[in-house]
């Protein structure tokens, strides 16, 4: 699927996970899954285009901390801040405590609760801590863990989307592509993606390899939890879920290479 993916799929996947001029011309389930599979893909531009970023102003003097916030700030830009939105209406719809119903009835309002603040300051503070300690460490790791994260964000986005998983809603991007991965290639994408993050890893040893290919487990791990929490609050997944998941697999993968 990494070899030969299929231009619709491609499309699917840049046209709808990022704001690259990308036109999406099929919406069916065939082109949705070959989106998903490809999100991965998606991610490790967005991740080279925030690395490249923090490179250029490491190189014109600024600082770690400035960097780091530069970082992290690229694949708000390239997602229209769309992953942060979702995580913000998910985070209002699970501590709102209310029934399903109501619970989606809040995520799909315009406005942010305090719950979705509260989340929004945290999981910023910790992309941007991480990401400054690691080009604290040297600029190449500092890239690589941009990378690595927006890589595992969109790895999550294919496997929330395998069979078995419903929609909460008919509508919506979450209806679109819920279910149309099979569990098979979702798993071969996961197994893909942790590879080729420990094969960069690798560029720094064997305990770097290690640590990337951690990075990218531990981040699917703890957004699979999230999803099943998801699913028995709400039901099924919904867009905002889908954009909770990615922002949620990208801080753990940041942090996971910071411990030790």
């Amino acid at each position: 699927m990494f070899r030969n993916p299929s231009p619709d799929g491609l499309r699917f996947a840049f046209g709808t996970l990022t704001v690259l001029p990308v036109k999406v011309t099929r919406w069916d389930r065939q082109a949705a899954r070959g989106g998903m599979l490809c999100a991965p893909l998606a991610g490790l531009v967005v991740g080279a285009a925030a690395a490249a970023v923090g490179l250029l102003l490491l190189l014109l003097g600024a600082g770690t901390l400035l960097a780091a916030v530069a970082t992290a700030a690229v694949p708000a830009v390239l997602t229209r801040g769309l992953h942060l939105d979702g995580l913000a209406d998910t985070a209002d719809g699970l501590g709102s405590g209310k029934p399903a119903e109501d619970a989606l009835r809040i995520m799909k309002q315009s406005d942010i609760g305090p719950f979705g603040v509260i989340t929004l300051v945290f999981v910023l503070a910790a992309q941007v801590a991480a990401l400054a300690q690691a080009y604290d460490a040297s600029w190449a790791r500092g890239a690589l863990a941009a990378v690595v994260s927006a890589a595992a964000a969109r790895l999550a986005l294919t496997l929330a989307a395998r069979s078995g998983v419903p929609a909460a809603r008919p509508e919506g991007l979450g209806a679109a592509v819920a279910g149309v991965v099979p569990v098979g290639g979702a798993l071969a994408v996961a197994a893909a993606v942790t590879v080729a993050a420990g094969a960069a890893g690798a560029a720094f040893g064997p305990q770097g390899a290690v640590r990337a290919a951690l990075a990218v487990a531990v981040a699917a791990a703890v957004a699979d939890l999230l999803l099943r929490h998801c699913l028995r609050r709400f039901g099924g997944v919904t867009g905002d879920v889908f954009g909770a998941l990615a922002e949620t697999a990208a801080t753990a993968a940041l942090v996971v290479p910071a411990l030790g």
